[in-house]
């Protein structure tokens, strides 16, 4: 087989899935046609929005399938006529079996963690909010059950203990990246060998999950030790962002929405989860269960992201407090 009669649709949606899309042109595959969701209404103008890997596809002169349903008979008919012995899968939507199934070659699909660990929709996010030290990319063909498929090869790398989520999804993007080019060249010289999950798991030991995150997913805790609450605030910055309400005498009533972007850890006493400690050096400090952070950045909703000292020089906090 040669990378020209490797004939490859590709599946995915945002900026993760587009690097690897470009790598794949500029590596000289293939790619018979590209799906990926349709066009969402963005703005006060209701202006049609692409998606990244769209603006790829076009940027190239690629076709584009942008179906509402997976299972629509006219799609799968289009799909079908394309002809591709392979499809590959990015940061997409589950399949249904008549699309996964459809090319003689399989369907192959690059997650963003080391397989069997953290299964789901938001396994970078997960393992930064967790404090692990450790992550990395698989490719693995689809089965029946979602992130359980064969693994085909991973690739890892460590998490700085102040690297925040963002940070570690640029580097997984461009690593896999490189992960997708070596599995379909192995698929191409017919040197490919796969896992199944379940040898790499000991006795007993189960799947750890990466569920999808919702906003209350995303409110901190205060009463948790500053540690956890660290992390919790990294795994999620820059998006979609921890918060907090922040009340104070000079805010409306209830307080507003702050988002809180990053942190520094300290070793002062926590005096009650929650309480808001303001400095002559322009810092703010809130107690966790054990010992306080120092919040370094920040937004108050309905302002722009700022260093928290530029924020307290405006905001006149007279006794704040957050919950």
């Amino acid at each position: 087989m040669t990378k020209e009669n490797l004939k490859i649709v590709f599946l995915g949606t945002p900026e993760f899935a587009a690097y690897s899309l470009e790598k794949f042109i500029e590596k000289g595959f293939n790619v018979a046609a590209v799906v990926t969701m349709p066009d969402k209404q963005a703005g006060r103008g209701h202006h049609l929005l692409q998606s990244a890997v769209k603006q790829t596809a076009l940027a190239h002169g690629l076709p584009v399938l942008q179906p509402v349903s997976l299972k629509d008979e006219a799609f799968v008919s289009q799909l079908r006529a394309i002809g591709a012995n392979l499809f590959v899968v990015i940061a997409f939507r589950m399949l249904p079996e008549v699309v996964w199934s459809m090319p003689e070659l399989g369907t192959f699909n690059l997650h963003a963690s080391l397989l069997p660990a953290y299964r789901g929709a938001a396994p970078i996010n997960r393992a930064v909010m967790n404090g692990d030290t450790r992550t990395g990319v698989t490719t693995f063909f689809l089965k029946h059950e979602i992130d359980t498929g064969d693994i085909i090869a991973q690739e890892a790398i460590d998490i700085a203990p102040d690297e925040n989520v963002g940070s570690v999804h640029d580097r997984l993007m461009e690593l896999g990246a490189e992960l997708t080019i070596r599995t379909l060249e192995d698929i191409v010289a017919g040197t490919l060998r796969t896992t199944p999950q379940e040898s790499l798991l000991a006795k007993g030991e189960l799947p750890t999950q990466a569920p999808k995150i919702f906003k209350e997913t995303c409110m901190i805790d205060w009463n948790q030790p500053a540690a956890k609450v660290y992390n919790h605030i990294r795994g999620l910055s820059p998006y979609p962002a921890a918060w907090t309400t922040l009340a104070d005498q000079s805010l409306p009533e209830g307080g507003l929405q702050l988002k809180i972007f990053q942190t520094e850890k300290t070793d002062r006493t926590a005096e009650a989860p929650g309480s808001v400690h303001l400095t002559a050096k322009g810092e703010m400090l809130i107690d966790c269960a054990d010992t306080a952070l120092k919040i370094t950045e920040l937004q108050l909703q309905g302002r722009k992201r700022m260093k928290t000292d530029d924020f307290l020089r405006g905001a006149k906090l007279l006794n704040p407090k957050v919950s």
